[in-house]
């Protein structure tokens, strides 16, 4: 079967990127916006305005991205980049910045709601983009999808098309040394997540089961260091690339069940995506295991959680094992520890269970995924 391989066009990595390469900024256009959320601007701006001046003369900053991005906060980005005149967009901080600048980008070229390109590909010609990730999970940096919550269905579109890749990313670990240690431990597990969804996907291919095999060792060697010690350059530098590699499995094999059954978690429930990931991350694994242990088991093999000569089935549920006690280091809290409440929890769980399906992306899970199924996952997460 033929397999097609798609990522953001250059990429510069490594501690220090931005500040030697901001050079390359000036090749988007003539005045970008910049897409941010206040902490990150409040934080960085000093440094940011800089580097962006020796590139622009002139520039506008929209920082109202500071959660999930919803189809209101485009709408302002959206009203920024033309009330400034705008040519070309940066986006700065985590995923959810970086997912608005490609919802604002698809804004500037047609005035349909974004809830109309749900379901279709997204083509055309889009302002030029530059993303600089400062947390080291999301991989939006290299993907051609973007996720924005329609406020009026209380649902996370998924909007995909690869006119979203950017055509610049610039991945520097050092910019993740202050993120906290709740976000550090979330944005790993979804990078985890992308790369065991990745590698265990119908969508599967060879050049991204190298990329997400390395990202997964990466992830169990080093995350547990990031948690602990934020200023820990090297596990930063590995996190940031595992998060990278990550991102481009996603890109070209997708996720399944967890990100499907996330989503709608985020959206009801406002819970950051990383973290929603990771409180699915067990149970969704579990059920997927019987329709690919030979991948499972790989992996498990791969990480050392299991023998070179133990069985698939053995090995997968190694695999399982290490994932559930990495997520107990890195202190992913319950819906109900977060907060949620478990009555409003069960009152929506048939929404939250079609919404996943609709989604599409159980479907690329190697076992079949139904309603129920997801019905019976969300319950779950309610025992003791």
């Amino acid at each position: 079967m033929v397999k097609k391989f798609t990522t953001t066009q250059t990429i510069f990595t490594g501690w220090g990127a931005l500040q030697e390469n901001s050079a390359a900024l000036s090749g988007l256009g003539k005045k970008p916006l910049v897409v941010t959320s206040a902490g990150t601007w409040k934080r960085m701006g000093a440094q940011l305005a800089e580097q962006l001046s020796g590139c622009f003369s002139a520039y506008a900053v929209c920082d109202c991205i500071n959660s999930e991005p919803t189809d209101v906060m485009i709408a302002e980005g959206l009203a920024a980049y033309q009330k400034n005149g705008c040519d070309c967009l940066i986006g700065i901080g985590g995923g959810s910045p970086l997912d608005a600048m490609k919802a604002i980008a698809v804004g500037t070229t047609s005035s349909a709601p974004l809830a109309s390109y749900m379901g279709k590909e997204i083509g055309g010609a889009l302002p030029s983009m530059a993303a600089i990730p400062t947390t080291a999970g999301t991989g939006s940096e290299v993907t051609k999808f973007t996720i924005i919550t329609d406020t009026k269905t209380d649902v996370k579109m998924l909007l995909k098309g690869e006119v979203l890749l950017p055509q610049l990313a610039i991945v520097d670990a050092s910019l993740s040394e202050s993120t906290p240690q709740s976000v550090t431990a979330a944005t790993g597990l979804d990078a985890l997540t992308h790369a065991i969804e990745a590698y265990t996907s119908k969508q599967e291919q060879p050049l991204t089961d190298a990329l997400a095999v390395s990202a997964v060792k990466r992830i169990f060697s080093y995350l547990p260091a990031a948690y602990r010690d934020g200023k820990n350059r090297k596990a930063r530098e590995e996190m940031a690339a595992a998060a990278l590699e990550a991102g481009i499995c996603i890109n070209n094999s997708s996720v399944t069940i967890v990100h499907g059954m996330s989503r709608p978690i985020g959206a009801l429930f406002h819970v950051p995506h990383g973290l929603s990931n990771a409180m699915l991350l067990e149970k969704c694994l579990q059920f997927a295991l019987p329709g690919c242990y030979e991948r499972f088991g790989a992996l498990g093999r791969a990480i050392g959680a299991a023998p070179a000569d133990s069985s698939d089935a053995a090995a997968a549920d190694a695999l399982l094992a290490a994932v559930k006690q990495l997520c107990r280091t890195c202190e992913v809290p319950s819906p109900e520890q977060y907060g949620i409440s478990r009555t409003a929890f069960f009152d929506v769980i048939e929404k939250m269970s079609a919404d996943a399906i609709a989604s599409g992306s159980p479907g690329n899970t190697r076992r079949a995924v139904s309603a129920a199924d997801c019905a019976a996952i969300y319950r779950s997460l309610w025992e003791t």
